[in-house]
């Protein structure tokens, strides 16, 4: 329980320093999150390929990568494009976020079986 926490806690920093860092490069596009959530995919396909110490993909996986990639702010974000008439963008947010995601994670996978 302890790696999660500490995980979490660590995932959560960097997503927000990320978050900083890459919002104010964008105008439209929630650029930020999708980078945040693609990225975190690809690593947690390569964890769950590459390791098998559970302790260790409890506090990179659930804590780390749980803290690190944000569901809920890509939700909100969806709202909002809806909500500002954007609807054409939020389905292109919506289907980019999923697709890549999953091929993310799938490459993060084959990344790991190396």
């Amino acid at each position: 329980m302890i790696e999660v926490a500490l995980g979490a806690g660590l995932g959560a920093s960097v997503r927000y320093l990320m978050t900083q860092a890459l919002k104010s490069r964008t105008r439209v596009f929630p650029w930020a999150t999708f980078i945040i959530n693609i990225t975190g995919a690809l690593l947690l396909g390569f964890l769950h390929s590459k390791i098998t110490s559970s302790h260790i993909l409890l506090l990179l996986g659930t804590g780390f990568l749980g803290g690190y990639t944000t569901f809920s702010t890509f939700q909100v974000e969806l709202v909002t494009l809806v909500n500002n008439r954007k609807r054409k963008m939020m389905l292109i947010y919506l289907l980019l976020t999923v697709i890549c995601g999953i091929l993310a994670a799938y490459c993060g996978s084959w990344l790991g079986k190396l």
